[in-house]
């Protein structure tokens, strides 16, 4: 969500559309607050509310990028009803792969609040198909990739040293243990396999130490975050992506390797099968597989026939996410959000 929040700010300010970002993240002041938990959060909510509230009042349309869980009460509903409150359009741009836990079990109030948007958009139709089970009406804009950004690039024989990645966060619903434990497999096959994990979270202890007991953390390197403007880098020297995620919605890091030309394993969970086509441009496997994983895998690696198909279908699957495209689609949805909200404040009622 930060990685596509990152994008569309760039993009439009790009092309001189006034856009102010309001983060629910920003840097605390003075930065010893951020050691002190309770004291950490008002410093950053209160702030944030403020923000809101001012950039609300200067808007014509509020993009609320929102997810499920807390980070909805805390962030994503204050800002559509401060939205509302100080009349200026709302769009709820929902990506949350549990929306279908969140809507059935969480407070009334939730379902209520995304009815009140002018337009509910989500980046996939595993999402949609969500909305419409809990009877709210949305559309679908998918995720954008800047192929600005990335690019096919060309890959020397690895020999038995492939390098294969994974973009992912270090946390539990990502599963990164398993695309360890399929490493471990491939390494059989392939002594002198490499494996990047580009991502930064809370299980990165326990992933190291599992890595140890597999006898793989020579192979592996975990080297944190990956700055947007790095992460192309780390595409071009792959020979492979794995992605163990057990719950998605349309993951970016998808995109953005089929964009490099790089030949993708992902497990089949939530939205990935609407966006990657098994056998055409990438290889499913069930969640939580490892030996599936590490066959996928190793199908590619030993196969360049097969991995050169998966890169030619990949690049022509991301010229559909291209922003030219979803450009219009998003510009469509500001205007007709706009005009919404207007026809509201003018009605008369009868």
């Amino acid at each position: 969500m930060a990685n596509q929040c990152e994008q569309l700010l760039r993009l439009w300010e790009r092309e001189g559309l006034a856009v102010t970002l309001v983060r629910n993240n920003a840097p605390y002041q003075p930065a010893w607050v951020a050691r002190v938990p309770v004291l950490r959060a008002a410093f950053r909510l209160l702030p944030y509310l403020w923000r809101l509230w001012s950039a609300a009042g200067r808007c014509d349309v509020m993009h609320v990028l929102a997810n499920s869980g807390w980070a909805w009460h805390l962030f994503a509903w204050p800002a559509v009803a401060i939205g509302r409150l100080r009349g200026c359009a709302v769009i709820v741009n929902y990506r949350g792969g549990n929306a279908d836990r969140f809507f059935s079990s969480g407070p009334r109030h939730v379902l209520r609040t995304l009815a009140r948007a002018q337009l509910r958009v989500t980046p996939s139709a595993f999402l949609l198909r969500v909305f419409r089970e809990h009877g709210l009406d949305a559309e679908v804009i998918p995720n954008i990739i800047d192929l600005t950004r990335f690019a096919p690039a060309p890959r020397p024989d690895f020999g038995d040293a492939p390098h294969l990645i994974v973009t992912r966060n270090l946390e539990p619903i990502y599963d990164i243990g398993t695309a360890l434990r399929a490493f471990a497999l491939v390494r059989r096959t392939f002594p002198g396999a490499r494996l990047t994990v580009a991502g930064s979270g809370p299980d990165l202890p326990v992933l190291q130490a599992l890595a140890v007991s597999l006898g793989i953390s020579t192979a592996v390197r975990f080297s944190g975050r990956i700055d947007n403007a790095q992460i192309g880098a780390l595409y071009a020297s792959a020979d492979g992506v794995l992605n163990p995620s057990t719950v998605d919605n349309m993951p970016i890091s998808i995109l953005e390797a089929f964009a490099s030309g790089v030949p993708t394993v992902s497990t089949d969970a939530g939205g990935i099968p609407d966006l990657l086509t098994h056998g055409v441009d990438g290889l499913l496997v069930p969640i939580g597989d490892a030996d599936a994983m590490a066959r996928a895998a190793l199908s590619v690696l030993q196969d360049p026939a097969l991995a050169e198909r998966l890169r030619r279908a990949g690049l022509a699957t991301a010229q559909r996410y291209a922003w030219p495209r979803v450009r219009e689609q998003w510009l469509d949805a500001y205007r007709r959000a706009a005009g919404l909200r207007a026809n509201v404040a003018t009605r008369v009622p009868q």
